[in-house]
């Protein structure tokens, strides 16, 4: 009877073991999965970052092409007259 116990208790620690070292290994690949993931919004925060600081230069460049051209003449309409 024994002999039996100890297989159960034995079979018992072995699998509660490879739990263990399973629930291990899932904490890591969930931890890498979470920098990976830090690092990917990181990289797109600074490239929005980069893109609008251009977008508003640029608008501030047209904004001085803008001031400094002359302003376009508007064409007049003139009515036309009908000849009886």
């Amino acid at each position: 009877m024994s002999n039996s116990t100890d297989q159960q208790s034995a079979a018992r620690q072995r699998a509660q073991n490879y739990f263990t070292q399973t629930e291990k290994r899932d904490a890591l690949v969930r931890e890498e999965v979470e920098k990976e993931r830090a690092a990917s919004a990181a990289k797109t925060a600074k490239l929005k970052a980069l893109r609008l600081a251009k977008e508003a230069e640029e608008r501030e460049e047209a904004a001085k092409v803008a001031k400094s051209a002359p302003p376009k003449k508007v064409p007049v309409k003139r009515k036309r007259t009908v000849k009886v």
